[in-house]
């Protein structure tokens, strides 16, 4: 005989009560959603601590190991409209009237060796070097006389000087100018300085180039240098390049210093 209370088990199933035959609580709500949200209900406090924290953790993870392909990313499309800009003819007189504003195309930077070739902009401003690699505005040009400096990106944007550490006496980097190329050899194994050492990019005599990058890669606790000498130009009639004057770092602040 049933009782007034008694309910059948179908009735106690689907209402979420007790289930003599499968001898258990209450059954868990069906559906990814409504079993996120009953487990989240049934933890403990530290636990939903942990997920949450778990969670942010994975998160966090995901954006560092997606940054650097969305730079490089951004870094070859730049790369696509500076390699247009530079074909312009307009590129030749702002070269040889030396008003090229920052982030405007400057020269082409081939390194035969670590297969490099990589179109460099005016300027080593932060929104300059998203390009890849800039040019010190306060050195001379590419070919002129002095020694010509330019930063680049190791690891994002595109990440030119991603292997300048490999570059060896006699190895050979190009530029290619509106105005013609010349040609730059190692006449020194890469070394590293502090990031305030602005003593790398001073004027010399002669014709030289200096490439500067972050060191280790990845990080900016130091700056990877190469030193470079010209051995050949097609470009002439070019005229003599003002002093660059050599601020004093303390004015100055740290080398960029691109990752």
């Amino acid at each position: 005989m049933r009782r007034k209370n008694d309910l059948p088990i179908e009735e106690n199933a689907q209402g979420g009560g007790f289930d003599p035959s499968r001898g258990r609580g209450p059954s868990r709500p069906r559906g990814r959603i409504r079993g996120a949200l009953y487990a989240a209900r049934t933890k403990s406090l530290p636990r939903r601590i942990l997920t949450t924290f778990t969670v942010l953790l994975l998160v966090g993870g995901v954006a560092l190991l997606s940054y650097p392909f969305a730079t490089n990313m951004f870094g070859k499309y730049r790369q696509g409209r500076l390699r247009h800009e530079f074909t312009s003819p307009d590129i030749r007189e702002e070269y040889l009237t030396r008003t090229i504003p920052v982030g405007h195309a400057l020269t082409r930077l081939r390194i035969p060796k670590l297969l490099v070739n990589t179109i460099v902009v005016q300027g080593t401003t932060l929104s300059a070097l998203r390009a890849g690699s800039g040019h010190y505005v306060n050195t001379p040009l590419p070919c002129e006389t002095g020694n010509v400096a330019i930063a680049g990106h190791r690891t994002t944007y595109s990440h030119p000087f991603n292997q300048i550490d490999k570059l060896r006496p006699g190895d050979v980097v190009i530029l290619d100018t509106p105005i013609g190329t010349c040609s730059y050899r190692v006449i020194k194994k890469p070394w590293a300085v502090t990031p305030y050492d602005w003593s790398v990019t001073r004027n010399l005599r002669g014709s030289f180039l200096t490439l500067t990058t972050c060191n280790p890669p990845g990080l900016a606790t130091q700056r990877l240098v190469v030193r470079l000498e010209l051995f050949k130009s097609n470009v002439k009639g070019l005229p003599l390049p003002p002093t660059p004057r050599h601020r004093n770092p303390k004015n100055q602040g740290a080398l960029p210093g691109p990752v």
